[in-house]
């Protein structure tokens, strides 16, 4: 169990946890992200460095609890009115967000700060719970579906990899042509 898994949430902890991370942000946003330091963390969120170490380890790990927070998604995906324009648009603002230098770094961070992979899995779980309310509306309306594990493979991996490998191209007719062969044959392929 990971040194995150064992705090308990709200009260102290959860405050410890707001400033620390709210430091973090802001001292990104000052500095930038190579001069960053545990004590200078510290210091900017009035806690001691040993409270950091205790907490999450190293400012790596830190850095990934920080990045697996800012990639949670803040609302559930928009609702245009049928299953193509809401998995459009959905992924032409998860490839936006995600492509940017900002998202790219943060994806990284994500992934380095945890080689057990729990937040690449929490990350993946935010993205397969918006794409679930995505087919949850459109099944509701009545519009054949595919599973939310079809929809990771056939748009949110390949827009992963590339955003990850391959940056070039990354424009909204890219994630256009994924949703469009994501929905072929479930009866959604405007």
């Amino acid at each position: 169990m990971s040194r995150k898994a064992m705090v308990r949430p709200g009260g102290r902890s959860a405050r410890v946890q707001e400033a620390v991370h709210t430091a973090v942000r802001e001292l990104q946003t000052e500095l930038g992200r190579p001069e960053l330091t545990i004590p200078m963390i510290a210091a900017r969120a009035g806690v001691t460095p040993s409270t950091i170490y205790r907490r999450w380890g190293d400012l790596q790990e830190l850095l990934s609890d920080v990045a697996v927070e800012h990639l949670r998604p803040d609302a559930p995906p928009a609702d245009h009115g049928d299953l193509s324009a809401d998995l459009r648009g959905w992924a032409e603002q998860f490839l936006e967000e995600m492509a940017s230098p900002t998202g790219r770094a943060y994806i990284r961070d994500a992934l380095l700060g945890d080689p057990a992979g729990d937040n690449a899995g929490q990350c993946s779980a935010y993205a397969a719970d918006q794409v679930a309310v995505v087919l949850a509306r459109a099944t509701e309306r009545g519009e054949d579906t595919p599973d939310v594990e079809t929809v990771l493979d056939r748009v949110v991996a390949p827009m992963m990899y590339r955003i990850l490998f391959r940056p070039e191209g990354l424009t909204d007719a890219y994630a256009q042509r994924l949703v469009r062969e994501a929905v072929e044959g479930f009866g959604a392929s405007r």
